[in-house]
Parts: structure tokens; sequence; C-alpha cells
């Protein structure tokens, strides 16, 4: 599916903002798995991501959509996230702050 670059962008919005990153260029997928913005439709790079349907109706609007790392998804099914890729946490403290991302296999 095809979308123009103010769907993306709205999609892309629905990312989780972490407060220790550029929301304009980074956000985390539901999977909490981190995304780069330009990065959108590329899938050989740590930080890529895909827009992915979350709801099973036949609608087009950007509510029915959310962004997901490109190694994760969406089981519309059972209604909930495909993880494989999440945000790697490990050596930082609980309230350390996240200098410059990074991801893990789950």
């Amino acid at each position: 599916m095809s979308f123009d670059e103010d769907i993306i962008q709205t999609i892309w919005e629905k990312g989780r903002a972490m407060q220790e990153q550029d929301a304009t260029r980074w956000r985390q997928d539901e999977c909490g798995a981190w995304m780069f913005r330009e990065h959108y439709g590329v899938t050989d790079t740590e930080f890529g991501w895909k827009i992915e349907k979350v709801k099973p109706d036949l609608s087009e609007h950007a509510d029915s959509f959310r962004p997901f790392h490109y190694r994760n998804g969406y089981d519309i099914a059972v209604g909930t996230p495909r993880c494989r890729v999440a945000a790697d946490r490990v050596e930082l403290a609980p309230t350390g702050r996240v200098d410059r991302p990074r991801n893990r296999d789950l």
C-alpha cells in the first residue's frame, strides 16, 4: 500500500516519543523498538520502519495504521503486536538516559 507524505507523517506521530531523543527524528513502536524517521520503508538498517494495519476494517484512514520497526508487526486477529525487536537498554540504569538509540533481538 502506498501512502502520501502527510499520512506517513500522521502515522509516524503515533509512535512513542521518548524524552531523551528528538521526536521529529526518533520514535519507538508498540514493541519498544527504535525507529528513525528518514528510514521509512528501509529494511537494511537497524532503525527502518513500516506502516502496519492494526484494525480489521477496510478503512485506509490513518487511525487504522501504526508505525512499526520493519521486523515487528501487528496481529489483527489477536489484537496484539508481534515483537521481534525492542530497544536495547542492557547496561543502562533504570533511570538512565539513552544517548544513542540501539535495538536488540528478542
